[in-house]
């Protein structure tokens, strides 16, 4: 078993940036995704793909990127029938408290190491190794992981229990779920006005109406439905149930959430779920 050698699960739209970065930095990488397409982009960039946990080699370090909390228990499973003992699981999934912490103890039962790491700043700071990773887990186990961890970005050590990170990515997920409603709001607001939506943006996204998310979703709002997707409606579908259902068992209040929310779920009912996460604004119809 090399002490470099990385199997990454999940090459989509953020994942593949994250593996390419963690080759460039001579770690011997095995990407797993099943999607053919995810393996095509895989092998036309120099890194070998498999589609199946189990066809991947033995590694130190597994990085997991998959999409749901029924992804991870899947992946979990099929693990399992193998051997992982030792080996060293890096969840960076957005799959919320309780499943992490699920899916560690079946882990950690079989000899696996946990860390729960996931990440903000999307596919542009994946790209450039400037994500916020939330990292929780003893801090040994941390320490030991930042050979992967620094490739991605910025290491934040947010508490030693499982969960924790995950706790503060619904955190931020609940604003990231609002401010891209926000602004897709805004935007349709501007037009309605009869504004140049365009100047509408630049102007006010350097005030003190500006958000990350309005610059970054923002532009890509003001173009077509076929727009790069960076981030699809059905992400925010899953993650604003996720954070839904962390503040139900919390007893918080989410107004707010609960607004955006409903405005995901009927982006996806139109047929946009795989479609980028700014086309939300499509919602926003001329009859509203």
């Amino acid at each position: 078993m090399s002490e470099s050698a990385v199997v990454f699960v999940g090459a989509g739209a953020i994942g593949r940036p994250m593996v390419s970065r963690v080759a460039a930095a001579g770690h011997a990488v095995v990407a797993v995704d099943p999607a053919p397409q995810a393996r095509e982009w895989a092998s036309a960039n120099g890194i070998p793909a498999v589609a199946a946990f189990t066809e991947a080699p033995r590694s130190e370090f597994v990085v997991v990127m998959v999409a749901t909390p029924a992804q991870l228990a899947a992946l979990v499973d099929e693990a399992l029938t193998g051997d992982v003992a030792g080996q060293r699981w890096i969840i960076m999934s957005t799959v919320g408290p309780d499943s992490v912490r699920e899916q560690a103890t079946r882990l950690t039962a079989a000899g696996a190491r946990v860390l729960d790491v996931p990440v903000t700043g999307g596919v542009a700071r994946a790209r450039t190794g400037e994500l916020t990773l939330f990292a929780s887990g003893p801090a040994e186990e941390i320490a030991a992981a930042r050979p992967v961890l620094d490739r991605f970005g910025t290491v934040r050590e947010v508490g030693t229990a499982i969960g924790d990170g995950q706790a503060i990515k619904v955190v931020n997920q609940h604003l990231c779920s609002v401010h891209i409603v926000a602004a897709a709001e805004a935007l349709a607001l501007a037009g309605r006005l009869g504004l140049d939506r365009e100047r509408v943006l630049s102007l006010v996204e350097q005030g003190a109406a500006g958000s990350w998310m309005l610059s970054d979703r923002g532009p890509r709002m003001l173009q077509g439905t076929d727009v790069e997707v960076t981030s699809t409606i059905g992400i925010f579908v899953k993650d604003s149930d996720l954070v839904a259902s962390a503040a139900r068992g919390a007893g918080a209040d989410t107004p707010l959430l609960d607004v955006a929310r409903e405005r995901y779920d009927r982006a996806a009912a139109a047929g946009l779920v795989q479609r980028d996460d700014s086309r939300v604004i499509e919602t926003y119809t001329e009859t509203e």
